[in-house]
């Protein structure tokens, strides 16, 4: 468990950079070159996430959207400069709460 949520924890990093330099080019009016290193976190990103043990794609990407939710915000604050309010935290909670069961639901074996 601990391995899957270092793994998401950096494939959540690299998804947000790759996401964040395309954000910086189009809105931000970064240069262009900025595209290079974020698709190559966007390309990082995927592969992390093939490094997770689950018995299905899907489940381990629902998982990882909680992990990526807690984040942004974590972006949102340390790199944008933004403090997330009470309805950011909020759906932070919900949201890991959901990629909570989804990791510890009982499964049939």
């Amino acid at each position: 468990m601990t391995r899957a949520l270092a793994i998401y924890g950096v494939a959540a990093l690299a998804e947000i950079a790759g996401c964040f330099s395309v954000w910086a080019v189009l809105r931000l009016s970064a240069p262009s070159w900025w595209l290079l290193p974020g698709f190559a976190c966007l390309a990082a990103f995927a592969y992390l996430l093939t490094l997770v043990e689950a018995d299905a794609a899907g489940r381990a990407f629902a998982a990882y959207g909680g992990v990526y939710i807690a984040a942004s915000l974590v972006w949102l604050r340390a790199v944008e400069g933004f403090s997330p309010d009470r309805w950011d935290l909020l759906g932070t909670g919900l949201s890991l709460a959901g990629a909570a069961i989804i990791i510890f639901g009982p499964r049939p074996v």
